[in-house]
């Protein structure tokens, strides 16, 4: 898609993010209304191939979509659906199921037994308790599988529910010899579960940069708006030289989660892009959530203000899919094993 018909799908999705804004949701919750916004008109499964009932469009189009969803602090899981399950559907070439699909984070054990697969194991699985199908990776064997759950049926899988530090669904799905169905097929080459963490941390790395994002708007406004001695706190030269900071730290996340989405959407060094921008923003995350609540003062710590949706979700995300030690590991392996850094960091030029 062209760059004014992103914009108009930006504009199109804050407009139903913002109408969602007036109600939020309980701990754990999942916001239906805003789900079934966004879902009427296609904007949950941008990104995602036609063939496999997906709305087309390409990653970055899908990255507006998650970058917003993140932006407002939306409970819905447009990264699990379209970034995990879509990705998983469209390498596995299955139709999308009618209803809500999350990707599990985990492998099941599976052995065929009478021609079905029958499955084992407890498997991580972001908003389980709201999904309709679970779409998983299977080792079979010496053989990668997916293969799509169906959660609701009679019988169906156990559900354990967590939550993440926000109130986020993170939970876990209990197979014991469970039949998986006929939606079973081979894994393509490259599809396994280091790839699949690989799309997950840019997924979150997009989601960082955005409720950084937020953060720096609420803490705009509220030191233009508070007053101490009679004047804003914009005035004091501290605050200012605190948010000078905090916005530096807001550039440089979301110049490292763009710089990936493009590498990735050109599939040009994959790997690099999304380990610096995973490093980059699951760092950033600790100073722009100290700097926003130390600009804030004593307010935002309750889960319903604004900031601590925001700042909650990023200590979250901090690290889910490889912190950024995990990341900056990667980053140095190559170099460490006697590669070349210069040719790392500029992709070979000099």
């Amino acid at each position: 898609m062209s760059d004014d018909l992103r914009e108009e799908i930006r504009s199109a999705v804050s407009a139903i993010l913002r109408r969602g804004e007036a109600g939020g949701t309980a701990p754990g919750g999942f916001d239906g209304p805003l789900w079934t916004g966004l879902s009427d008109t296609g904007f949950h499964l941008l990104g995602v191939t036609e063939e496999v009932g997906g709305s087309g469009g390409t990653l970055r189009d899908l990255a507006v979509v998650v970058d917003l969803a993140a932006f407002h602090a939306a409970d819905v899981p447009v990264a699990e659906a379209a970034f995990l399950a879509g990705w998983l559907m469209v390498r596995a070439g299955l139709p999308l199921p009618e209803g809500l699909v999350v990707a599990s984070l985990d492998e099941a054990d599976g052995q065929w037994r009478n021609g079905a697969l029958r499955l084992t194991g407890r498997l991580r699985t972001p908003w389980g308790r709201h999904a309709d199908h679970v779409v998983t990776l299977v080792r079979s064997g010496e053989e990668v599988l997916i293969a799509v759950i169906p959660v609701r049926r009679p019988a169906g899988p156990t559900v354990v529910r967590g939550e993440n530090l926000a109130g986020e669904p993170r939970d876990t799905l209990v197979l014991e010899d469970f039949e998986a169905g006929d939606a079973v097929v081979a894994a393509p080459s490259g599809v396994d579960v280091g790839a699949l963490s690989r799309r997950g941390a840019l997924a979150r790395s997009v989601q960082l940069a955005a409720a950084a994002r937020a953060v720096l708007e609420s803490t705009l406004r509220h030191v233009t708006e508070r007053e101490q001695f009679g004047r804003p706190l914009a005035r004091f030269q501290t605050v200012q030289q605190h948010v000078a900071a905090l916005a530096a730290e807001v550039a440089v996340m979301g110049v490292g989660a763009d710089a990936a989405v493009l590498a990735v959407d050109a599939q040009d060094n994959e790997d690099l892009a999304v380990a610096a921008a995973k490093a980059t923003t699951s760092a950033g995350a600790q100073v722009v959530t100290a700097l926003g609540h130390q600009l804030h003062g004593a307010l935002g710590y309750s889960r319903e203000h604004h900031l601590g949706r925001s700042t909650t979700r990023m200590w979250s995300w901090r690290d889910e899919f490889g912190s950024e030690s995990y990341w900056q590991d990667r980053l140095a392996a190559p170099v460490g094993a006697g590669g070349d850094w210069w040719s790392l960091v500029t992709g070979g030029g000099r």
